[in-house]
């Protein structure tokens, strides 16, 4: 009966992704539960970033599909995607480096609902002091509050990413897709983010995160999946994966167990 009111937001279906000879995905099938904070792991190559490009539609599936909210999302074009509701912090960060940081987070705001980054200032005005507030609250929320005048392109690495996320935060997805959400961040400002992960999926926000780092994998993960050489290799919660032989072999050649620290 628990299984039949499962709500499962995003179905990766029998994706196979080839690069000429190499097969970078292969026999993908893969489910999101709404809700739920979903990590993917492995070692380097095995994948993962190619994973999310299929899925944001930077890149097209070999064969198979994907579904989000029973909508397929294979063929569409990444803006379309972003439009439905699927939102991504990239692994090097996707900025304005020219504006400010206040500015960077409202520029989504206005794109959501004109369009593919077609922002029509004239209509915006009406609204641009509700998208100021809001904006200035996420800023607050992610810890950069207080560089909302700075230009962007100043900003440390591990700030330009807090910035992408409240840039993503600003359009309400309703799935956020995280590639190493906390990569050039010192383990304070990791905490402080691993802290406004869980505030986010309190609010029910269903998060799909990918990372090396597992004392955040294991801090927020609700289900693992692993992928090592394009394929799921293991999935389950993370405690049964932690002690995974597979997953020990795939990360450590099965000599240690697998921690977070």
């Amino acid at each position: 009966m628990a299984e039949a009111t499962r709500n499962i937001v995003l179905h990766v279906s029998d994706v196979h992704k080839r690069f000429g000879g190499l097969h970078a995905l292969s026999d993908i099938d893969l489910e999101v539960e709404e809700g739920k904070t979903h990590a993917i792991i492995g070692p380097n190559g095995a994948g993962k970033s190619t994973l999310l490009n299929v899925i944001v539609g930077r890149l097209a599936p070999t064969s198979g599909a994907v579904v989000f909210d029973g909508q397929v999302l294979t063929g569409r074009k990444p803006h379309q995607i972003n439009q439905l509701g699927v939102a991504r912090v990239f692994q090097t960060p996707e900025i304005f480096p020219d504006l400010t940081v206040l500015q960077n987070v409202m520029a989504p705001a206005f794109a959501k609902r004109d369009g593919a980054f077609r922002i029509n200032i004239v209509r915006a005005l009406d609204r641009e002091t509700e998208i100021r507030e809001e904006a200035e609250a996420i800023l607050d929320d992610v810890g950069l509050i207080d560089r909302r005048d700075s230009h962007a392109g100043a900003l440390s690495r591990g700030d330009k990413r807090r910035m992408e996320l409240a840039m993503c935060l600003i359009q309400h997805p309703r799935l956020l897709l995280l590639d190493e959400p906390t990569a050039g961040m010192s383990r304070h400002d990791t905490n402080t983010t691993i802290d406004l992960l869980k505030k986010i999926k309190a609010r029910g926000m269903t998060k799909v995160i990918i990372e090396h780092d597992m004392h955040v994998v294991f801090s927020l993960a609700d289900k693992i999946s692993v992928l090592s050489g394009g394929r799921i290799i293991a999935e389950g919660l993370p405690d049964d994966v932690r002690n995974s032989p597979k997953v020990q072999e795939a990360y450590l050649g099965g000599a240690h167990r697998l921690e977070a620290h």
